[in-house]
């Protein structure tokens, strides 16, 4: 417990701080400056040096009280007068004025992400064919994801090795079909739509595959419908895409939801199906871009479409993998580590 003297000297003391605190608000140039130093640390009749005088007159047990209260001032006000001179010494930078010796900034204009781009790439050609575009739920039950289209319960895909469930009913879309059924569901043919959207797998990530990917889907309905008519809105749709040039070819293929199906494949882009070691293709000098087929009638009366007067077609393929392959990506995994210097090199054509 401080005794009586020790509590008077340091009300002393805080008189002072405050009264440093108050004077060293005010001072704007360094003649001021000098004259508050005089105040405090004159080596005569200073504040500080009046003080150290005053500890003689302390009882030898109060001496190390009071002169711990008197350098924490002493301190203070030489680290206060420190700072105020390093300010008032700074030149002041003129308002607007910029400083040359500082390192330039550069400023980045955004730019679209390169999967959102090869997006609305494809958007805007399936948009000039007279395509509308639609969009669901992330989240969907089992019956939009498999049962509405035709995938029977013991289906692999219904997996939990396969699929994200959320519960036994709800579970993240493995692909973006559900909302063609919710379409036919919602309107009558003819319906001729694209949906783009993310989709969910449980993969383990690596070069090509990831748990989460975009993907978009082709749906055509209507009276009289033909697989000539897929073939041609495909071929027309790859060759926009990727050039008049490319090769293309169907291959006969098996999906739930289609009868008849067909893979489509492109000529290998890296290679031009010239080289039996490339990595791309694996010297086939093909590479799968997209599955399709007419769209199975069971569909159809899972959403009460009349399958003898009405047919239609349907296409899916993964936005990410396409890109990759059309820029030339190693790596599906670059598309979403958010690394600027890749991001960077892509902007709007």
């Amino acid at each position: 417990m401080l005794s009586p003297n020790i509590r008077k000297f340091k009300t002393t003391i805080d008189v002072y701080r405050t009264k440093l605190e108050e004077q060293s608000a005010q001072i704007q140039d360094l003649r001021a400056l000098e004259e508050l130093h005089h105040q405090f640390l004159s080596r005569k009749r200073g504040t500080i040096t009046l003080l150290f005088e005053q500890l003689k007159e302390f009882d030898p047990e109060e001496k190390p009280a009071a002169g711990q209260l008197l350098n924490a001032l002493k301190n203070e006000v030489q680290e206060r007068f420190s700072a105020l001179e390093t300010k008032l010494k700074t030149p002041a930078k003129p308002k607007g004025e910029i400083d040359i010796s500082l390192p330039g900034e550069k400023l980045y204009w955004g730019a679209p992400h390169p999967v959102r781009l090869f997006q609305q790439e494809i958007e805007n050609i399936f948009v000039s064919m007279g395509f509308s575009i639609e969009g669901g739920p992330e989240i969907e039950t089992d019956y939009y994801n498999f049962e509405a289209l035709n995938f029977p319960p013991h289906h692999p895909a219904r997996d939990d090795w396969d699929t994200l469930y959320i519960t036994d009913k709800l579970l993240l879309r493995t692909h973006t079909s559900p909302v063609q059924i919710r379409v036919m569901e919602k309107k009558k043919p003819p319906i001729k739509i694209i949906i783009p959207g993310k989709v969910f797998r449980r993969e383990t990530p690596d070069p090509t595959h990831l748990p989460m990917f975009f993907q978009i889907e082709g749906l055509v309905v209507d009276k009289g419908i033909t697989f000539a008519h897929l073939k041609g809105t495909l071929e027309y749709f790859l060759k926009r895409l990727f050039g008049e040039r490319i090769k293309i070819r169907f291959r006969p293929s098996f999906f739930p939801f289609t009868e008849p199906s067909a893979e489509v494949d492109i000529e290998c882009l890296a290679c031009g199906a010239k080289n039996p070691d490339c990595r791309i293709c694996g010297g086939t000098g093909w590479k799968e871009i997209l599955g399709s087929g007419m769209v199975d009638p069971q569909v159809f009366k899972n959403v009460n479409i009349d399958p003898e007067t009405y047919s239609g077609w349907a296409f899916g393929m993964g936005i990410d993998r396409t890109a990759m392959f059309a820029f030339g990506i190693s790596d599906m995994r670059y598309f979403f580590e958010n690394d600027l210097r890749f991001i960077r090199q892509f902007t709007l054509k």
